[in-house]
């Protein structure tokens, strides 16, 4: 199948790069749903434990919410999406940023989502081709772009999206897509205990916490896909980018006290890695040879 969908690719470059930017855009809108909902059902699911745990009476539930119900609808006027108003970018454009009921202001963050997501998988499928690497790469960039949204949001990097993606990165590997099983094994144990380390060994020194724990799982998640010889790359990677970020975020007004988490920055340099990490490698070695 995969030699067929690369001839394909090869006959027709620029059609299957405008259906992949046409897939990815619509990836982009549900994501957009996950980014939003999820946090908000870990909330309730907490919440409920809670209760449990300390024998409370539970609240009183209401409409069903999750990443199906209710429909999309308006915040402000609760009025329902229609589906020709939840076309990713176009119909963004189209009601002027606007709801169409009762002209609430739409985030721009939505169909920068949605864009992100479709010119991503654009460049994944144009490096990687149609071929498995691509197709899991893809795969892996939506659960990236999802996970650093949330974290940027919310300061959560969501086990229900890390620990799948971390077990389904080694089952594949298994068939080394992109890496030797055993390389992606090691990769997961490097990947969390060198965050660890990190973070116990910061926590020592100033006494405060300097990450969170699902940094520790996310580099272990890259871990799994890309093996462990990317790990020292994606960490100076995403140190770097956090300092050339949060500065320049800072220089323009942003609140020192609030500042962006890690994930954003690892999630980055992770998907830098899965597309451009061997080049990177080799030209650094190269260069201090």
């Amino acid at each position: 199948m995969f030699d067929y969908l690369s001839l394909v690719q090869g006959q027709y470059p620029l059609l299957t790069l405008l259906l992949t930017m046409i897939f990815g855009l619509v990836i982009g809108s549900f994501l957009n749903v996950v980014i939003l909902r999820l946090p908000v059902m870990l909330d309730q699911e907490w919440r409920i434990q809670a209760e449990d745990i300390l024998e409370l009476p539970h609240q009183e539930e209401g409409a069903t919410f999750n990443l199906i119900f209710p429909n999309s609808h308006c915040p402000k006027c609760k009025t329902v999406i229609k589906p020709w108003q939840n076309i990713p970018v176009i119909s963004y454009l189209m009601l002027r940023g606007k709801c169409a009921n009762c002209t609430m202001g739409i985030p721009l963050r939505y169909p920068a989502v949605e864009l992100a997501t479709g010119i991503a998988t654009v460049i994944v499928i144009y490096f990687l081709g149609l071929t498995p690497q691509g197709i899991f790469g893809c795969l892996l960039t939506w659960a990236l772009i999802a996970l650093a949204v949330i974290d940027y949001d919310t300061k959560l990097l969501p086990d229900d999206i890390t620990l799948p993606f971390l077990w389904f990165g080694l089952a594949i590997n298994y068939f080394d897509v992109f890496v030797s099983f055993e390389h992606a094994f090691v990769g997961v144990c490097v990947g969390y205990l060198s965050l660890w380390i990190v973070f116990q060994g910061f926590k020592l020194v100033t006494g405060k916490d300097g990450m969170g724990y699902g940094d520790f799982k996310l580099l272990a998640l890259l871990g799994a896909w890309l093996g462990w010889q990317p790990l020292l790359l994606i960490i100076i990677l995403s140190s770097f980018a956090g300092v050339i970020i949060a500065g320049t975020l800072i220089l323009f007004g942003r609140d020192r006290a609030n500042p962006i988490p890690f994930g954003p920055y690892l999630a980055l340099a992770g998907w830098a890695a899965l597309l451009w990490g061997e080049t990177m490698i080799i030209w650094y070695l190269e260069m201090f040879a």
